[in-house]
Order: structure tokens, then sequence, then C-alpha cells
């Protein structure tokens, strides 16, 4: 029987969402350049799963749960970032509800980990 990984959802969808993160951001600088905004999505987009990788080996379940809910709030303003360049016109709608439906995904989760967490 091979050693297999099991699979985290969060972990996973979180990664992805990083890589859609980053290359939305080189599109914004190479393409819009565009700048201040880019780098700001970058830092609170990519650092949602850094966080969640970070409570994986957490020191107490109270760290777990400290590193969920501070990656919960950079969900939260990777929402705004991406809410922020539609309405100045930096993305097209069908990027915005994409990437905001992946986002808005991942504060649900996030949501959930959060709430059993504290249980």
């Amino acid at each position: 029987m091979k050693n297999e990984k099991r699979s985290n959802p969060l972990k996973d969808k979180s990664y992805q969402f990083s890589i859609r993160i980053v290359k939305l951001s080189q599109y914004l600088q190479k393409e819009k350049k565009e700048f201040v905004l880019s780098k700001q999505l970058l830092r609170s987009g990519t650092a949602i799963g850094a966080l969640i990788r970070e409570a994986e080996f957490g020191q107490s379940k109270a760290d777990f749960s400290s590193k969920m809910s501070i990656s919960l709030k950079e969900a939260n303003e990777t929402d705004y970032w991406l809410s922020l360049l539609n309405d100045t016109d930096y993305l097209t709608e069908n990027q915005f509800e994409s990437l905001q439906a992946d986002c808005k995904e991942l504060i649900a989760m996030l949501v959930s980990t959060v709430k059993t967490s504290k249980t």
C-alpha cells in the first residue's frame, strides 16, 4: 500500500488562488502599469495560503486558530482589493467575478475552520 497524502481542500484551493493572484499582479504591473494596488493584492492574496500552511504545524490549538483567523482577515482584505481594482476599471467583469468567487469560497471555508477550531 502506497503512502498517500490526504487531500486538504483548503490548502489546495488557497495555493491555487495564490497562483492566480501572482499572475494577476504580474498582469496589472506589466499591462496596466498599476503598481500600488497590485502589490497590496499580492501581499494579502498570497498570505492566505501561507498562513494556512503555517497553521498546519501550529504549536497549539490556539496557535492554529489564531493563524486561521489571520488568514481569514487576509482573505477579507483581498476581497476588498479585488473590488477596488474592479471598480477602478483595472479588471474586466469576468476577471473580477471569477477571482471574487474563489475568494468568497476561501472566506466561507476559513469561517467554518475558525468556528470549528474554537470549539
